[in-house]
């Protein structure tokens, strides 16, 4: 059974735990620019209706993120009205891209586990395991440090330790009584041994400590095994979305 959440609650929590550097409303668009770091800190998220004709809209932005030298990217959900703008999208040759579930459950009731241990860590020391364990290229670290400062609501930055190697990390973000997660991430050659497992579980006692009754987090539809772990966690899905891209 899917969690009695309204998924435009979950939309905008999730915009607020991973925000823009930049930002702008334009006729019931919010516009994001971020330096090119996610495709979510630097798409075109339709919040509601809009009365501007939308090719004449779809130029304006198209010549904004240009002028960034960016791709013009939108972030589409099932739970707006997408498919107007999805079909001229798609007419105009942007291309359909990573399909993501939203998924959601609700705070355990329990608190003990097995494995090892989170650690909480300060900001700075956390961007270091993720950047290691990620890989994640020197010029997009200032960029993503930004996006983190930006959060203006308590977070939790976790990684999970074996003999003091960090071998998988994460991030849960509290905004009322809501938990999101993000960049949960695990070592190549450490998985299947259950410690995405262990973080995510321990990540949403930590939640449901701050008082947070849901935890939603955000998947690639075409990653089973991510998908299998959840539902073992006891997620459901709450909605969809998915980018269209310029070429």
């Amino acid at each position: 059974m899917t969690p009695n959440i309204p998924p435009r609650r979950i939309e905008e929590a999730s915009i607020n735990a991973w925000p823009a550097l930049r930002q702008m409303l334009f006729d019931g668009w919010l516009l994001r620019f971020s330096g090119g770091f996610t495709k979510r800190a630097n798409s075109i998220l339709p919040l509601y209706p809009s009365e501007q004709p939308l090719p004449e809209k779809v130029r304006y932005c198209e010549n904004l993120y240009a002028r960034e030298r960016l791709q013009t990217v939108f972030r589409l959900t099932s739970i707006g009205a997408a498919g107007e703008i999805d079909d001229y999208l798609d007419r105009r040759g942007y291309r359909h891209d990573d399909p993501t579930e939203v998924l959601c459950a609700p705070a355990p009731r329990t608190a003990s586990f097995e494995g090892p241990r989170i650690h909480l860590c300060s900001r700075e020391r956390w961007l270091d395991i993720y950047t290691e364990l990620t890989h994640l290229p020197a010029s997009a670290q200032p960029l993503h440090r930004a996006i983190l400062k930006g959060i203006q609501t308590e977070c939790a930055y976790a990684s999970l330790e074996i003999d003091g190697v960090p071998l998988a990390c994460g991030l849960g973000v509290i905004e009322q009584d809501l938990l999101g997660l993000f960049d949960v991430f695990t070592h190549p050659e450490q998985r299947g041994r259950g410690l995405a497992r262990a973080l995510v579980s321990q990540l949403m006692a930590w939640g449901a400590d701050q008082g947070a009754g849901m935890t939603y987090l955000q998947v690639s539809a075409g990653n089973a095994a991510a998908k299998a772990l959840y539902d073992r966690l006891g997620f459901r899905m709450s909605h969809h979305y998915w980018y269209r891209i310029s070429g």
